[in-house]
C-alpha cells in the first residue's frame, strides 16, 4: 500500500450519539458534514473513550495505552515530555507533521485547580469545585461563534495548501475546543436543531453515593425545570452543530486541493458531554453520554457508507494510524487497528469488550467500566457497583447489580482479567495523598494555602469575592483525618 496523508480532528466533549448519522433526531438536520463522511467512509456506531476527561483520555490516545499503563491520572498528570506517541512514530517514518489548537495530553496543564479537586477526591468533602455560568443564546445569526476553534481550522487549512505541493506525506492533528461548556449558541446554528427531538431525560431510579457526590461537586446551580433542560440541551446540539460547520471547512479544502484519494480523514471526540442528563453536567462517569465517542473515518481503500456496530475505543487509533502509514509500532500498544474493519473485513484479534477507567476530579474513588454486549458493569472500589442492560435501559436509570448478582459475577470477573482495578485505586490514591500533601506543606509557607483552599471549594470558575466560602478550621480538621487514614 503506498504511504498516505493522514488528518486526524479530534473535538472536545461530543457525545457520540449525536449526530444525524446515529439516528439522533434533534440534529437531523444540522450534522451534514459528519453525515457526509458517514455516506463517504466507515462509522463507527459503538466507540468509546478510555478516559472520560480531557487529559487523560488524550494521554491514552496519544500513547496507545490505558490509563492505568501510562498512568495519566488527572488533567494534571498526563505524558510527560520524551514519552512516544503516535506523532513520534510518524516524524521518525518520515511524515511532516503538524498540530493546531488542542492537544492536551502533557502533564502541568491546567489550573490549580485540576491538581486540588482530584487529589482531594477521596476526602470526600462535600463542596463545589466547580461554578457554570447559565446557558445563553445569542440572538443573531453568527456563524463564528467559537472563534478560537475557528482560528485553528484557518490555520489548519493554510498549512493544508502548502503541504498539498510538496511530495512528502503529512500527518496533521486538529484539536477543536467546542462543543465544550459553557452553553452558548446562536440563532444561526439554533435554527438547525429540531424541537421535537430535545427530549428531558427521565431521573435515575436509584441514587448511587459516587454520583451523590459528583452532582454536589459539579455544582449546576441553574435548576432542572423542563424548560432549563431542554434549552441546555438544545444549545449543546447547536454547538455540535457548529463543530460539524468547522468540519465542512475542513473536507471541503480537503477536496478543493484534491487530495481526497491520497489522505485518511478521521473525526473523533475525546469524550462526551452529559448535557443535563442523570442531572450533571461535563462529563467525569462512565454513562452513555460522557464515555461514547463520534468515529468516523474515510480515505483511500475505506469502505463507503458503512456502519460498524462493533465495540472499539480510542486506543485504537493509535495502531490504526501506523497501519494507514505502513509502520510497525515499536512499543507494545493496548488497542487493536481499525483498518480490518474500514477495508470491509473483521479484526479477529479485537476482544468482544470496551474499557474506560477515571481517577480524577468530582469522583470520590476510582471508577472502571467494561461494556460487553448490551451489559455494562461500573466497579467503584468502595462502593456498590452498577449494572445496566443498555438495550432494555438506554438512559441507564436502572442498576440491576442486586437483581443479576451472577451477571455482576461475570461482568467483575472481565473486568479484573483486564485490570487489577483495586490496586490500580490504591496506586492512585496514594499518588493522590502524596501529592496533595507537597503542595499543602509548600502553599503553607508561601501563605497561600487557605485562600487557594477556600476558591477550590467553593466553584473556583468566575466567583466573585462574596461568592468565595472560607475554608474553615472544621475542614482543614477533615483533610488532616484524609491524610492520616
Amino acid at each position: 500500500m503506498d504511504v498516505r496523508n493522514i488528518i486526524l480532528v479530534q473535538c472536545d466533549s461530543m457525545d457520540g450519539r449525536v449526530m444525524g448519522c446515529m439516528g439522533h433526531r434533534a440534529v437531523r438536520n444540522a450534522t451534514p458534514n459528519m453525515d457526509r463522511m458517514a455516506r463517504n467512509g466507515v462509522l463507527f456506531a459503538n466507540a468509546y473513550s478510555n478516559n472520560p476527561i480531557c487529559c487523560p483520555s488524550r494521554a491514552s490516545t496519544w500513547s496507545g495505552l490505558y490509563t492505568h499503563h501510562c498512568e495519566a491520572w488527572n488533567n494534571y498528570k498526563g505524558l510527560e515530555p520524551g514519552d512516544p506517541t503516535f506523532m513520534t512514530r510518524l516524524n521518525e517514518a518520515g511524515y511532516k507533521t503538524q498540530c493546531f489548537g488542542k492537544t492536551d495530553y502533557l502533564s502541568g496543564q491546567h489550573t490549580v485547580r485540576a491538581r486540588v479537586s482530584p487529589w482531594t477526591r477521596s476526602a470526600n468533602i462535600l463542596k463545589p469545585n466547580y461554578s457554570m455560568k447559565a446557558p445563553r443564546t445569542l440572538d443573531s445569526m453568527e456563524r463564528r461563534i467559537q472563534k478560537r476553534d475557528w482560528d485553528v481550522v484557518d490555520r489548519s487549512i493554510e498549512w493544508l495548501e502548502q503541504a498539498a505541493e510538496e511530495q512528502r506525506p503529512f500527518c496533521l492533528y486538529i484539536g477543536l475546543e467546542a462543543p465544550h461548556p459553557p452553553f452558548i449558541a446562536s440563532r444561526y446554528y439554533l435554527d438547525m436543531i429540531d424541537e421535537e427531538g430535545v427530549t428531558v431525560p427521565p431521573e435515575d431510579k436509584q441514587d448511587h453515593p459516587v454520583m451523590y457526590y459528583q452532582r454536589i461537586n459539579k455544582n449546576w446551580t441553574h435548576g432542572f425545570s423542563e424548560d432549563m433542560v431542554k434549552l441546555t440541551r438544545k444549545i449543546y446540539f447547536a454547538m455540535i452543530a457548529e463543530v460539524d460547520a468547522m468540519l465542512g471547512e475542513i473536507l471541503g479544502a480537503v477536496e478543493r486541493l484534491g487530495l481526497s484519494d491520497s489522505t485518511y480523514v478521521i473525526f473523533t471526540s475525546d469524550h462526551g458531554e452529559l448535557a443535563l442528563e442523570h442531572r450533571q453536567y461535563y462529563k467525569m462517569n462512565m454513562y452513555e453520554p460522557a464515555v461514547r465517542v463520534p468515529l468516523i473515518v474515510t480515505g483511500p481503500d475505506i469502505e463507503r457508507n458503512k456502519r460498524v456496530d462493533n465495540l472499539v475505543s480510542l486506543i485504537d487509533i493509535y495502531p490504526t494510524l501506523m497501519d494507514m502509514a505502513a509502520q510497525n509500532p515499536l512499543e507494545r500498544l493496548d488497542g487493536h487497528s481499525l483498518m480490518p474493519e474500514l477495508a470491509g473485513g473483521i479484526n479477529a484479534s479485537r476482544p468482544e469488550w470496551v474499557f474506560s477507567e477515571f481517577h480524577d476530579t468530582s469522583c470520590n474513588t476510582g471508577v472502571f467500566m467494561v461494556r460487553k454486549g448490551d451489559w455494562k458493569y461500573v466497579a467503584y472500589p468502595g462502593y456498590e457497583p452498577q449494572l445496566f442492560n443498555l438495550a432494555d435501559d438506554p438512559w441507564e436509570i436502572i442498576n440491576l447489580s442486586a437483581q443479576h448478582p451472577k451477571k455482576v459475577a461475570e461482568m467483575d470477573a472481565l473486568l479484573r482479567s483486564i485490570v487489577d482495578y483495586e490496586a490500580v485505586d490504591a496506586k492512585v490514591k496514594a499518588y493522590d495523598r502524596e501529592s496533595f500533601r507537597k503542595w499543602r506543606q509548600e502553599q503553607k509557607e508561601l501563605g497561600t494555602y487557605w485562600a487557594y483552599m477556600s476558591r477550590i471549594f467553593s466553584g473556583w470558575d468566575d466567583l466573585a469575592e462574596d461568592q468565595v466560602q472560607p475554608w474553615t478550621e472544621e475542614d482543614e480538621k477533615n483533610i488532616e483525618q484524609w491524610l492520616n487514614s
